[in-house]
């Protein structure tokens, strides 16, 4: 299967369902989960680029690494869907793994920054 093309002015990260009841529950299962290198939460970090709720509460998360070569790439999706998964009103949950955009440094939120002593 291959990418579709990006359109001119088209946004690298798809945007989340953030009006959906659901959307917080998940978000906040999400920030269960965390790098084993460093001490913040996968979200806090910028490592979900999206949540996107289905009208039949099927959930597609799309994430990425702080490092291609991430120790735990094949583990991560994993521990986000088992966060995800028990949540009630979830169907199911979909964990894909993106490096475009490649995350940086300013996809942190300020409490992560501040945690980690970059504020």
């Amino acid at each position: 299967m291959t990418a579709e093309p990006l359109m001119e002015g088209a946004p690298l990260i798809a945007p989340s369902s953030v009006d959906h009841p659901l959307y917080e529950s998940i978000v906040e299962a999400c920030r269960t989960v965390y790098d084993p290198e460093i001490p913040v939460n996968i979200f806090d970090l910028g490592l979900i680029y999206t949540i996107e709720i289905a009208d039949d509460n099927a959930v597609r998360i799309i994430m990425t690494l702080t490092a291609p070569g991430c120790p735990v790439a094949g583990e991560m999706p994993g521990w986000v869907a088992d966060a995800v998964e028990p949540l009630p009103g979830v169907k199911q949950v979909d964990v894909e793994m993106t490096f475009v955009p490649q995350w940086g440094m300013d996809m942190m939120s300020d409490e992560a920054r501040l945690e980690l002593g970059f504020i």
